[in-house]
């Protein structure tokens, strides 16, 4: 089974993804280099898996600083 282009509802969770990275890195920050873009969306991410409670989660962290 494919997602078809113009199908967001086919995909939630990417779709969410996507639309969060945009909105705290991508919109926020000007990249002069992909070494510089690499490093901001990496320490992003990080914070996004490791640090920051998630709502479908009922704000629990995806990864337990335990593991």
């Amino acid at each position: 089974m494919s997602i078809y282009p113009g199908s967001p509802w086919e995909n939630g969770r990417n779709e969410r993804f996507n639309g969060t990275l945009r909105r705290e890195v991508l919109n926020a920050e000007w990249f002069l280099t992909i070494d510089q873009a690499k490093t901001v969306i990496g320490k992003w991410l990080k914070q996004y898996n490791h640090i920051r409670p998630h709502q479908a989660l009922n704000m629990r962290l995806p990864v337990p600083e335990t593991l």
